[in-house]
């Protein structure tokens, strides 16, 4: 009977568990959404067409394509893909299926052939692909689709919505907390650095931005997240540059000062402090 008692009490938390979280959204500007997902993602509606800027992981396709298609009131036409994550590529497959066309970098397209956790299809893999920029011309829209070299991966693309001051550049922005810079995928400290500068350079007080992670970003705020690695950067250097080894330098923990507001669970205050040694080092 205890045992009864318990299945009874647990099954309604367990069903709680496994029910996927309802997919929010902002409306960016007037026929622009940001979808709060895992990555954020960015969307166009329109007359003309609907798309998407980058499509989440693959287990969440589903309610993905499901939220597009509710606010947009038709299947997505156009993918674009800003760099090569699964929580931003993960469910090109599933928009493939729904009569999407799936665009990327060159770069982006080249790394998920050889990587089978990406390649799950013919589907999955861009069908349009640029080496430095290509424009939509779309729903009234004029939108900049641009290459931004060795800063999160090396395949990293933003748009910009030129009439709409809206920036979509998927994670150049980790918005309020340390930022994932992929070494291995060809991403850099320094690079990382130029990208957001340039974001910056072209954006008013006014722009918007679809943050890759984190709440929407402004020029201010991406401001204050550039000052963060600029300094953070400094500091490592400087321990560098005293004969300090990694351990030394993670003991040091040159980071402290910036711990409370952007440290988080991916990117922890030590793992940012090992990819910008790794990065300057090229250890």
């Amino acid at each position: 009977m205890k045992r009864l008692a318990l299945l009874v009490l647990l099954t309604p938390l367990a069903l709680a568990q496994e029910a996927p979280a309802p997919i929010e959204h902002t409306e960016v500007a007037d026929g622009i959404y940001m979808l709060h997902t895992v990555g954020s993602v960015g969307l166009l509606v329109g007359d003309d067409y609907v798309v998407m800027i980058d499509d989440s992981l693959r287990r969440t396709g589903d309610a993905v394509v499901a939220k597009a298609e509710e606010l947009a009131g038709r299947p997505v036409d156009f993918v674009i893909n800003t760099h090569v994550h699964g929580d931003h590529v993960g469910s090109n497959q599933t928009l493939a299926e729904t009569g999407a066309i799936i665009v990327a970098h060159d770069n982006i397209r080249k790394r998920m052939l050889v990587d089978p956790e990406l390649n799950t299809g013919p589907g999955a893999l861009p069908v349009i692909t640029f080496s430095d920029e290509v424009t939509f011309h779309i729903n009234g829209h004029e939108a900049r689709v641009f290459h931004l070299p060795k800063a999160h991966t090396d395949g990293d693309a933003a748009i910009l919505f030129v009439e709409a001051n809206v920036i979509a550049p998927g994670d150049i922005v980790f918005r309020g907390i340390f930022p994932y810079i992929d070494l291995d995928n060809g991403g850099s400290v320094a690079g990382y650095q130029a990208a957001m500068q340039t974001l910056i350079d072209m954006a008013n007080e006014d722009t918007k931005f679809i943050s890759g992670h984190g709440p929407m970003g402004t020029r201010a705020g991406l401001d204050q997240d550039l000052a963060m690695l600029t300094d953070a950067e400094a500091l490592v250097q400087a321990l560098i540059d005293k004969g300090m080894d990694e351990e030394q330098i993670v003991a040091a923990n040159p980071l402290s000062k910036y711990h409370d507001q952007y440290n988080w669970q991916f990117i922890t205050t030590e793992r940012m402090t090992r990819t910008i040694i790794r990065s300057l080092t090229g250890k």
